[in-house]
């Protein structure tokens, strides 16, 4: 029998699978894609048309490695994928989710990357 963490991440990915039907990242306007787990969280701006991504951050980074885990780091996270995905020439984005709830770290991301110039 699968276990309780088994069986959340099998449903977290049913949820995302279902976001990404609608969602789409193109070249004009890539996909901010957020992964949020225990200890960390991530975001990358991808163009899905050709497969690359455009900018990243995570609080795996030397950088962001201080208070990782909680809303603050978020963020930082959020403003600094923000800041790489202007640096590469990126003004608007939409943003996936990944599966998890609007709330607490993925909307302080969210939140953040608003704040720091990307357009959602």
């Amino acid at each position: 029998m699968a276990s309780t963490a088994q069986k959340k991440r099998a449903l977290r990915i049913r949820r995302h699978a279902r976001v990404r039907k609608q969602i789409v990242g193109t070249t004009v306007r890539p996909r901010l894609a957020v992964f949020r787990s225990a200890r960390h969280i991530s975001a990358q701006v991808i163009d899905d048309s050709t497969g690359r991504t455009l900018a990243a951050a995570s609080t795996v980074e030397a950088t962001l490695r201080t208070g990782s885990g909680n809303v603050g780091a978020a963020q930082s996270v959020g403003k600094l994928v923000a800041e790489r995905a202007s640096a590469a020439g990126v003004k608007q984005v939409v943003f996936d989710r990944g599966g998890f709830r609007y709330h607490g770290r993925v909307a302080a991301l969210a939140d953040a990357a608003r704040t720091a110039g990307l357009e959602f």
